[in-house]
């Protein structure tokens, strides 16, 4: 392997990617190539093990995902799973855009897991997972591209944190409502037509003045005899 130097390309291994899901990703990026490039390579073919390290950058079409290590691992079926490993202070990284939307899902994670034939993800330690504005954090993540359900706990690989423990899940989600003209501005009046003058706006009606109630007068006086 020493004519593989800092940069590789792997074409027609879509399985292998640390995509968080088949249901996120843009489709287009399923028939683009896979480009790697890391300052070491090494590859086990007897055991179909391929491991790549230092500032390992793996692009295809919009997916994006940057590691310290990543290896990747074949079964005799055919089926891999990728590990992406970083070091104490740099986590791995992935960005991906969003099927028919300018949006993109990221997320990192102390290890993160994909494992094709489950199509599963899976975030372990310091998990981020945002899409748009919407974030979730906790200590791991799992998402089912079949169901497209996620898990997320607050203790270490699916478990409940320990009592006690400042470990917690969080989300922000921002709602989802239609925004209106300039942030919360009143509409702007409608545009002339070709030819059609708009007509002037009317102004608002007056509100009828308040009629005070009439005095109610004072009882009159019984005079003596």
């Amino acid at each position: 392997m020493s004519a593989i130097s800092r940069f590789v390309t792997i074409a027609g291994t879509a399985g292998i990617l640390l995509a968080t899901a088949a249901a996120w990703a843009e489709k287009a990026d399923a028939n683009k190539p896979v480009n790697i490039e890391a300052d070491r390579v090494a590859v086990d073919d007897v055991k179909k093990v391929q491991t790549f390290e230092g500032n390992v950058q793996l692009v295809k079409g919009t997916m994006i995902i940057r590691a310290e290590r990543i290896v990747i691992t074949q079964d005799d079926d055919g089926f891999q799973r990728g590990v992406a490993t970083g070091t104490g202070s740099a986590l791995p990284h992935f960005r991906q855009k969003r099927e028919g939307m300018d949006e993109y899902i990221e997320g990192e994670a102390e290890r993160i897991e994909h494992d094709t034939q489950a199509e599963k993800t899976e975030f372990f330690g310091r998990a981020r997972v945002q899409r748009g504005q919407d974030e979730v954090r906790g200590q791991f993540i799992s998402y089912d591209a079949r169901t497209e359900n996620y898990v997320v706990t607050s203790g270490p690989n699916g478990t409940r944190a320990r009592p006690g423990s400042t470990d917690r899940v969080r989300a922000v989600i921002q709602p989802k409502g239609k925004k209106e003209d300039g942030d919360g501005a009143p509409p702007s009046p409608p545009k002339a037509k070709a030819g059609k003058p708009v007509a002037p706006s009317r102004p608002p009606l007056a509100a009828p003045a308040l009629q005070s109630a009439p005095d109610i007068a004072a009882p009159r006086q019984e005079t003596s005899q």
